[in-house]
């Protein structure tokens, strides 16, 4: 009886693999699981989420001898086009802050094409650290990670810790200068042409007087920062796991989008691996909404200890009571992050604006284009500053708009990045733990620390 012949992946060759993802955990995974994998080779990267990242490749000094001509990143419309010219074998979902749904809407569009559909478990993609390590994440962009990595930060350097802040990646620009970045003053940030987005993150660390790292190969950063520091802080990006493995693992709820922390991917499983789950913004979270999450807490997670907090509010530069004012938000919060306000519409209300003005008929090109796309946003712009283009578009809508003041909500100095004629009043936020504490597990980091000193001695 003669024998069928075996599908073409059975028979012995090597892996084609396309990873999805957005200019950051895509790369980490492709570097520590697939670069250096004579089994596999990784055929293309697709990218979503961040405009301008498509069209480029992913250079051959990142990817490898095994790479001499790069690898292409293609648009994520692309997918089932790559996986027949490419004759894909398995297709890696490498992205976050997408539900549920959309992770397996993309499954199903790579199973209709003919490919395995994968995600990259946290023992293959997470790097050990020779300090201690405290990865911050979140359940859902937005949630209040930077607050709470500041507060953590402060804490430890409390007690005579040295802390380096490793940043979630946002390689938008040239991948082989962004390989290790180090970050200590502000010309630093201008050396590397960062990005509004990169600045919010950055900034305040550097106002503390902290060192911040970031870049695209994130075992090499790990090393710089190692001989800098006491403690590893690993500032996570969206609801993304921690890229190192973590020995203090603490996540931040969202109460204002109750149900999302059992509805997103990774949030769900950073909320199921949380030593700590911070419940933030409780003071302006409904009764039902905060009885939702902490029972999302309680049956995937009882474990973990509970920190409820509240993001506590603050303007610098002015007052704007009785003022017409036209606010600026954090930009990711308010587009995949999915959230319609942000903490400039809170402080708006509550330090007694007179108007919110309406930004959108001012708005032109991609900055019109991001608010058509979120209809749902309240009367803000997003601080969409990815190049020069969408800075000079913000700056002009914040000229045009008939208001007294700019309220700016993004962690940084706007004015840094561009001018405008009216005043501009910042809005702080600084987490305020209400009830539960982080003393126990920051302490116990602290005692690791000065053990491995003193063992180093």
């Amino acid at each position: 009886m003669q024998r069928a012949p075996l599908p073409e992946r059975q028979i012995m060759r090597t892996e084609r693999v396309l990873i999805m993802g957005a200019a950051g955990r895509d790369f980490h995974n492709f570097n520590l699981v697939y670069r250096d994998n004579p089994a596999v080779d990784v055929v293309a990267f697709t990218a979503a989420q961040i405009p301008g990242i498509s069209d480029r490749r992913y250079p051959t000094e990142l990817a490898g001898a095994r790479y001499p001509l790069g690898i292409p990143i293609r648009p994520e419309a692309e997918l089932e086009q790559l996986i027949r010219e490419h004759r894909v074998d398995t297709v890696v979902f490498a992205y976050s802050d997408v539900s549920h749904e959309q992770v397996m809407h993309a499954g199903s569009r790579a199973m209709a094409a003919d490919a395995d559909f994968k995600l990259i478990g946290p023992t293959a993609s997470m790097v050990k650290s020779t300090r201690p390590v405290v990865a911050v994440c979140a359940v859902r962009t937005g949630s209040g990670k930077s607050q709470t990595s500041r507060f953590v930060a402060s804490a430890l350097e409390a007690q005579g810790l040295k802390v380096a802040v490793v940043r979630h990646p946002m390689p938008y620009g040239d991948l082989v200068a962004q390989r290790v970045q180090r970050f200590e003053t502000y010309a630093d940030l201008d050396r590397h042409q960062t990005t509004i987005e990169e600045r919010e993150e950055y900034e305040p660390h550097l106002d503390a007087g902290r060192l911040v790292f970031a870049g695209v190969d994130y075992e090499q950063i790990l090393r710089a920062a190692e001989t800098e520091c006491d403690v590893v802080i690993w500032a996570g990006g969206n609801h993304d796991l921690p890229f190192y493995r973590p020995d203090l693992h603490i996540v931040v709820a969202d109460p204002l989008r109750p149900g999302h922390e059992l509805r997103y991917h990774p949030g769900e499983a950073n909320l199921r691996m949380a030593d700590v789950v911070v419940i933030n913004k409780i003071d302006s979270a409904t009764p039902e909404a905060l009885a939702t999450v902490r029972a999302a807490i309680a049956a995937v997670n009882p474990r973990a200890s509970v920190v409820e907090a509240r993001s506590s509010l603050a303007l610098e530069g002015g007052d704007i009571a009785g003022k017409r004012v036209v606010v600026v938000e954090d930009g990711p919060t308010l587009t995949h992050g999915g959230m319609t306000y942000g903490a400039g519409i809170v402080a708006a209300r509550r330090f007694g604006a007179a108007e919110i003005v309406d930004p959108r008929p001012y708005a032109t090109g991609e900055l019109a284009d991001t608010l058509a796309k979120y209809p749902a946003l309240e009367h803000l712009l997003p601080a969409m500053g990815y190049g020069d283009k969408q800075i000079a578009e913000l700056q002009a809508a914040l000229e045009s708009v008939p208001a007294d003041v700019v309220l700016a909500a993004t962690p940084i100095d706007i004015t840094r990045v561009l001018t405008v004629a009216k005043p501009v009043v910042r809005v702080r936020y600084e987490l305020e733990p209400v009830s539960g504490s982080l003393d126990g597990p920051i302490a116990r980091i602290a005692a690791i620390a000065r053990q491995e000193t003193a063992g180093a001695r």
